[in-house]
C-alpha cells in the first residue's frame, strides 16, 4: 500500500524523530489509522442497509451483476457480526465468496440490546436449524466478527453446535477476553467479554471430541483486542489455527481482499484434520 495525501509530508520528519524500524512502524501504524477512519466512514453509510434481516433466498443470488464461478458442493456460510453492528459489515465479504462459488450466503442480526452470549448462541442455533432444514445440509460453515466469532464459539463449545457446525472463522474475536475500555463495562454482554468473565471461563472448560474446526484471524494493530493475543484460540480439545494478520485493525478483518482470500481457503479445507495457512501478510 503506497503512502497518499499528507502522510509524504510527515514522512522525513518520522523518520528522524524515530529512526529504523521504530519509523516504519509509526508509519505502518498511521496508514491503519487512515484506513480504519475510512472504512468507519463507510460502514456509517451503509448501516442502515442492514438494520433488517435478509430476505431468504436458497439460490443465494446477491444481484449484483458480477461474474462468478460455479456454484460449490459446500456448506451454506453464515456471517455473524460483531457488537452493536449489523450484517451490513459483511457486504464485501459475501461479494467476494459468491464471485468465487459460495452462493449459499446468510447473514444473521441479532438485537444491539441483547445482552447476554449465551441467548445470542441459542438465537444462532435456532437460525442454523433452520438453514440446515430449508437447505437440505447436515452442516454450515460459520465466520464471525468479534463478538459474534465469541457467540459462534459459545453455541459450537457449549449448545451442542458442533454437529452443526464444520469449519468456524473468527474475526478479532476475545478468546480469551479483552480489557479495552474499561467504562464500557456498563454494559452487560461488554462484561462478558472481560478476561474471567463467567462466559469466558465456560469456554476455558474441556470439551472433548468437539468435531468443529476452528480458524482465528489476529491482527497486530487491532485496538481492541487488549492484549492483542487474546483474538488467538488456544484450547487443549479443540482443532483451532491461529493467522496473524499484519498491518491492518479491527474494523479492516471482514473487509480486506487479503483476509478475504484466507477466509476463503480456510472454508476450502475439506476435513478437519487437514492443514490450513499459518500466517497471512497484510500490506
Amino acid at each position: 500500500m503506497k503512502v497518499t495525501g499528507v502522510l509524504p509530508l510527515f514522512l522525513p520528519l518520522c523518520r528522524r524523530l524515530w529512526p529504523g524500524r521504530l519509523a516504519g512502524l509509526s508509519m505502518t501504524l498511521l496508514r491503519a489509522t487512515a484506513l480504519e477512519a475510512a472504512i468507519l466512514a463507510g460502514h456509517l453509510l451503509l448501516y442502515p442497509t442492514g438494520l433488517i434481516q435478509e430476505r431468504r433466498c436458497d439460490g443465494g443470488s446477491d444481484g449484483d451483476g458480477a461474474a462468478r464461478l460455479p456454484v460449490r458442493p459446500a456448506p451454506p456460510v453464515v456471517l455473524l457480526h460483531g457488537f452493536i453492528d449489523n450484517r451490513s459489515v459483511f457486504v464485501l465479504l459475501r461479494r467476494t465468496l459468491a464471485q468465487h462459488g459460495r452462493h449459499r450466503v446468510e447473514s444473521l442480526n441479532y438485537s444491539p440490546l441483547t445482552c447476554d452470549i449465551r441467548t445470542a448462541a441459542e438465537l444462532l442455533g435456532r437460525h442454523i436449524e433452520e438453514i440446515c432444514e430449508r437447505t437440505g445440509c447436515a452442516r454450515v460453515d460459520i465466520v464471525g466478527h468479534s463478538l459474534g466469532g465469541l457467540i459462534a464459539r459459545y453455541y459450537v463449545q457449549c449448545l451442542g453446535g458442533d454437529l452443526r457446525v464444520r469449519t468456524l472463522v473468527t474475526l478479532g474475536t476475545p478468546h480469551s477476553g479483552t480489557r479495552v475500555a474499561p467504562l464500557a463495562d456498563a454494559h452487560p454482554i461488554v462484561r462478558q467479554m472481560r478476561p474471567g468473565s463467567a462466559v469466558i471461563e465456560e469456554l476455558s472448560r474441556p470439551a472433548p471430541g468437539c468435531r468443529t474446526r476452528f480458524v482465528s484471524f489476529w491482527s497486530d494493530l487491532d485496538s481492541l483486542m487488549v492484549p492483542l493475543e487474546t483474538a488467538c484460540l488456544d484450547h487443549p480439545d479443540l482443532d483451532a489455527h491461529n493467522v496473524r494478520v499484519t498491518g491492518i485493525g479491527h474494523l479492516a478483518l471482514p473487509v480486506h481482499p487479503a483476509v478475504a482470500a484466507g477466509i476463503r481457503e480456510a472454508l476450502d479445507v475439506p476435513h478437519p484434520g487437514d492443514r490450513t495457512a499459518d500466517g497471512l501478510t497484510v500490506a
